[in-house]
């Protein structure tokens, strides 16, 4: 057994748009990426490990170019058990994969990613689920209030007033997320195993490790397989296998 926790990173990203030459302006224009006269690329990343109390950030450089920023984010990611963001199955983790396939980065593992906005989603039924808007559903806080003004004050200007406002506005954004994330992963289950990462059996708590746990309803499926819902301690539902009972069953007994 071991005393290793489950190492969770809270991470968003700002990115800048693409520049285009366009004829005229207005909704439903099809622009052809060949007017494109300056890619896209990642102004910063925010990111948290969780219960840490300070949040960092990362930027491109004066340039603007993010190469650098992102050797260094692949380092923070490739340490991390989960990483959590919201719409980062849809957005972050795509654009974070092309702009290190952009620049030919080292391949990168398969990242084990939570994204609470599909938590929201599929799980619970908001009125809204923007970050912001669950975030004042539970009354934890809500975004730093921005305008578009603030990209082109950065991405035309290169306004260091503006940038400091934008990475000061993505490091929040991270410490919102891990309160909003802790407030819904308390109802559904764990995406790592808390304590089978500390070397314990699986019938302990999957999201603490805890061995302060009971069982609380006996479960059988369609085809007959014996399931049994436990209860942690501390209020944590989940559910083990007959294998995993038996182990448990033989703790306690030796405990006893």
């Amino acid at each position: 057994m071991n005393n290793r926790t489950v190492k969770r990173l809270f991470w968003d990203i700002e990115t800048s748009p693409n520049v285009v030459l366009s004829w005229r302006v207005g909704y439903k224009l099809n622009i052809d990426q060949a007017n494109i006269i300056k890619e896209r690329a990642i102004i910063c990343i925010g990111y948290k490990w969780e219960g840490d109390d300070t949040a960092h950030v990362l930027q491109w450089d004066k340039h603007q170019d993010d190469k650098a920023m992102l050797v260094r984010f692949l380092a923070v990611a490739n340490d991390a058990d989960e990483m959590v963001a919201h719409n980062g199955d849809g957005f972050d983790m795509p654009w974070f994969r092309a702009r290190c396939a952009y620049h030919g980065l080292q391949p990168m593992p398969d990242y084990k990613t939570v994204d609470t906005l599909q938590w929201a989603r599929r799980k619970f039924y908001f009125n809204s689920n923007k970050l912001d808007y669950v975030a004042r559903f539970f009354g934890i806080g809500s975004k730093i209030k921005t305008e578009f003004g603030l990209w082109k004050e950065i991405c035309q200007n290169k306004c260091g007033k503006s940038m400091a406002r934008m990475t000061e506005y993505c490091k929040y954004d991270v410490v919102l997320l891990e309160k909003v994330w802790a407030r819904l992963s308390a109802l559904v289950p764990a995406k790592t195993h808390a304590g089978v990462l500390m070397g314990r059996d699986k019938w302990t708590c999957p999201y603490s490790g805890s061995t302060n746990v009971k069982v609380s309803k006996t479960k059988v499926t369609a085809n007959g397989t014996m399931q049994y819902q436990m209860l942690s301690a501390a209020g944590r539902y989940y559910t083990i296998n007959s294998k995993a009972h038996g182990q448990y069953l033989e703790a306690k007994k030796k405990a006893a």
